[in-house]
């Protein structure tokens, strides 16, 4: 049995955690009760912090993927106030790093998720959303206020998992999630069973007695998950919550935050796995430091490849083109000596009469089918599309990681 760890005294302005986690310096909620300090924190992080946003028109120079992006969420929520608001917000560090001409917004109760390869400008993102980063241009409002002048009652609704490290190393597992719970004024009881709830979920419950200096970088991930959820949030904030964790826990942790949406919760994730793309109520699609790409995964999709795809085989040589502008097929490629794809407005209309076509022109058709763009390919040709349109090359990093090395 492991002692339950308190927040410091109050009054206590050095609580490093209280800060991280967007308790002000120097409050204690009600219902605790002090006890020794735990061992020296490490070193500070950004405070608690929120989500991106999404105009109902585009702005001078915004690409029309983010436009209809933005125009599809107001249409899917009209009754759901943006929770996180970006308008125009760029954090310039000069040389072209950072982030520029961000306009995102984060309805209440759905997941908005940030996709993008390492340095692309979540990170930074997510920074100005909590405060720690001033924007250089543009504004930031999270639940309604501007993030560095969060009132207390605003921070305790929010839960925010950094990307680095940031609990005591000294604690065991458990007594790192108690003490974060109680530093939102949970009292003991409903402390003691969230805990067990959350470390449960990241399953640590067993490893609940270990130190935290001593747990994988993976196990250490999972309690930083563990201490994020425990308050039970209204918007909560990941930062690469599934990095360096295995694919089958990753996928219990995805079940988890699509139940916290379905009760309500707001989330922002960030991720370099595309996969996990396909969770989301919506897309924001980031490389260079500026967003590409905004919208529900499937909408993205049909954006990256122009339409409906369908993949058809033939018994012998085809040259497909020959089908372009016949029942709705935009564009058409062979993708071996007897496969093709043809992109079409819709490929219930196209599909049956396929063969039909094939065969006027010559063709035999054996197998045909719709198919769907994984979203690493939906990744690429965004990428690529966003960067011939301000005439730059495709860079070989400009890609998230696709597989469980990120």
């Amino acid at each position: 049995m492991h002692p339950q760890a308190d927040p410091y005294p109050a009054g206590d302005p050095a609580d490093p955690a209280a800060s991280q986690r967007g308790i002000p310096a120097g409050t204690e909620p009600a219902g605790t009760q002090p006890v020794a300090q735990p061992p020296a924190a490490p070193p500070a992080q950004p405070p608690a912090a929120p989500v991106p946003e999404q105009r109902s028109a585009a702005s001078p120079g915004t690409s029309p993927t983010v436009a209809e992006g933005a125009r599809s969420a107001t249409q899917r929520a009209p009754d759901r106030e943006p929770l996180v608001v970006l308008r125009g917000a760029s954090r310039d560090f000069g040389d072209g790093v950072g982030v520029f001409g961000l306009d995102v917004q984060v309805p209440a109760g759905t997941i908005l998720g940030i996709v993008g390869p390492s340095g692309s400008g979540k990170t930074t993102t997510i920074r100005m959303i909590t405060g720690a980063l001033d924007p250089t241009d543009g504004e930031v409002r999270v639940l309604g206020e501007d993030p560095r002048r969060f009132r207390r009652m605003t921070r305790e609704r929010i839960g925010y998992m950094p990307q680095q490290f940031t609990l005591y190393p000294d604690l065991t597992a458990d007594e790192n999630v108690d003490f974060v719970a109680s530093l939102f004024g949970m009292l003991v009881r409903r402390r003691r069973r969230r805990v067990r709830e959350v470390l449960e979920l990241v399953q640590l419950w067993e490893a609940r007695g270990r130190r935290a200096g001593q747990l994988s970088g993976g196990m250490q991930r999972r309690l930083e998950l563990a201490c994020a959820l425990v308050h039970e949030p209204a918007l909560l904030l990941l930062d690469e919550p599934t990095a360096g964790i295995d694919p089958i826990l990753r996928q219990t942790i995805w079940d988890e935050l699509a139940r916290l949406k379905a009760e309500g919760r707001t989330l922002l994730v960030t991720t370099q796995y595309v996969t996990e793309a396909e969770s989301c109520d919506a897309v924001a699609l980031i490389a260079g430091g500026r967003l590409i790409a905004l919208g529900p995964p499937e909408q993205l999709r049909r954006s990256a490849a122009g339409g409906d795809v369908i993949e058809g085989e033939t018994e012998a040589p085809f040259d497909p083109e020959v089908l372009i502008g016949k029942e709705g097929i935009r564009a058409a490629r062979s993708t071996g000596l007897r496969r093709f794809r043809v992109v079409t407005d819709d490929a219930g209309t196209t599909t049956p009469v396929l063969d039909d076509l094939v065969a006027a022109e010559g063709g035999s058709l054996t197998t045909a089918r719709e198919v769907r763009l994984t979203f690493d390919e939906v990744f690429a040709e965004l990428v690529e599309r966003s960067a011939r349109e301000r005439g730059e090359a495709v860079s070989g990093d400009a890609a998230p990681a696709t597989s469980d090395a990120a």
